[in-house]
């Protein structure tokens, strides 16, 4: 496996994410970051998720990561900013932090493969795609996962 097919593996898992996350959010690609050998993706959810349903959230993507045979590596349980860290069977490391202003933050990581030029992301953003300039906040309300109410068991 090469540079670039590593970027399309990363993305794949990046789609497969956000596609279990119902209801769906806006999302925008985040920075590309290239190693010797190795290559990162990132995404920025520009959804609004409330302080009362990011436990929810992070529980989402944690059950999908789970079900895809992907192992728990770490957790930061920090208030303000928890993360979860995954590996996947063929030792590409997920993650999802919790950022500034409660903003979701995705990263795919690769392992080190073989080097080679790597392109940008093919896939289309759900929202204004920022790409390439700074994230804002997270503006974009829902009904769900904005709502302040916490789910009822």
């Amino acid at each position: 496996m090469n540079m670039q097919e590593a970027a399309e593996h990363a993305d794949e898992i990046l789609d497969s994410t956000f596609d279990a996350i119902k209801p769906a959010v806006h999302w925008t690609h985040g920075e590309t970051s290239e190693g010797n050998c190795d290559v990162s993706r990132r995404r920025a959810v520009m959804t609004v998720v409330s302080p009362q349903r990011r436990g929810n959230f992070m529980g989402v993507v944690e059950r999908h990561w789970k079900k895809e045979g992907f192992r728990q590596i770490g957790v930061n349980r920090n208030t303000k900013s928890p993360a979860t860290y995954f590996q996947t069977p063929d030792k590409f490391n997920v993650r999802l932090l919790v950022g500034g202003n409660g903003q979701m933050f995705f990263e795919v990581a690769t392992p080190c493969v073989e080097e080679s030029s790597v392109a940008p992301p093919k896939s289309e953003t759900v929202g204004p795609n920022y790409a390439g300039g700074p994230i804002p906040d997270p503006d974009v309300m829902s009904k769900f996962w904005s709502d302040t109410t916490p789910i009822p068991s």
